[in-house]
């Protein structure tokens, strides 16, 4: 049995991790900066904190976590940049070093796809190694490259600390509520005219699956994660149900942002138009991963649940 701290454990990813180290017989320390998730299991030891203040160190000291399972990356773009920076890349740094600190062996990092960003210059698929165009076309996830990059050099930097970086592509799911999931749930869905691009969803158990391949697993690295090929954003939003509305390009800002039925994030308009197709062989060699759900089944569990 190994202790294992996890970051964001109110969150929907975080909390189903640890739900599967409970029943594998980990004990597993959650922290989160906001409050105890409803209905969490009394087997997960809970904190709330700030990645950056005090208390994080406290439960460091207490607890001596074999490895820690960074999950609590803010990519709510509605937070204030400040927020965001803070949590995402203050805080991950406070965690990364408390790792070092306290002896932890194992960090899995969740980093996020969007960093490569939706570019028509884009290969297609996109490896670990290729640029990362984000900030280019969409200065609010920064603080998510910054965190990516922060993590990435510990990869090298530090080789006792045997340090993993995630990116995953769009993780959705019943229990997920991040603004994807959202997305194809709401009864009516706009889509930029004349655009159909490929997409690539990932589900939530398959997602948990990657997450603790990559904890128990020995490689060490940055590595993309993705579900069963992909998808172009006609087909997959047909899966849902909903209505579809066709947006023309050049008003897709204007008519997302007046209309609360159909907002999305901002740079979610830059994907609906470019691609941005992850591979993930790397990952798959190194940990034996193999996602399940194909991604029919991924869009329609979200939507429908089960």
């Amino acid at each position: 049995m190994a202790t294992i701290l996890i970051t964001g454990i109110s969150g929907s990813l975080a909390s189903l991790c640890g739900e599967r180290l409970v029943e594998e017989g980990h004990e597993v320390i959650g922290v989160d900066y906001r409050p105890k998730r409803p209905g969490a299991r009394r087997q997960i030891t809970f904190y709330r904190a700030n990645y950056n203040k005090r208390l994080i160190e406290d439960v460091f000291r207490k607890h001596k976590p074999e490895a820690v399972l960074h999950l609590g990356r803010v990519g709510n773009l509605k937070a204030s940049r400040n927020k965001r920076f803070d949590l995402n890349v203050v805080g991950s740094a406070k965690i990364m070093e408390l790792c070092i600190k306290h002896g932890t062996k194992r960090l899995v990092v969740l980093s996020t796809y969007h960093i490569y960003g939706a570019h028509p210059h884009n290969h297609i698929p996109i490896f670990e190694d290729e640029p990362l165009r984000a900030a280019q076309t969409f200065p609010q996830l920064v603080d998510a490259m910054q965190l990516d990059g922060l993590a990435s050099r510990f990869v090298f930097e530090h080789r006792k600390l045997r340090t993993v970086v995630l990116r995953p592509t769009n993780i959705v799911g019943p229990n997920i509520n991040n603004a994807i999931s959202t997305y194809l749930r709401s009864g009516t869905q706009a889509y930029l005219m004349g655009f159909s691009p490929m997409w690539q969803f990932l589900h939530e158990t398959d997602m948990v699956d990657a997450a603790l391949l990559a904890l128990g697993g020995d490689d060490v690295g940055i590595f993309n994660v993705a579900g069963q090929g992909e998808v172009p954003i006609i087909t997959a939003l047909g899966y849902t149900g909903a209505r579809l509305i066709p947006v023309p390009s050049p008003m897709a800002n204007l008519i997302l942002r007046l209309s609360g039925s159909l907002t999305i994030p901002p740079y979610f308009l830059d994907f609906m138009k470019y691609p941005c197709v992850i591979a993930d062989a790397k990952f798959r060699a190194a940990f034996g991963y193999a996602p399940k759900m194909s991604q029919q089944e991924t869009i329609e569990s979200t939507v429908f649940g089960a």
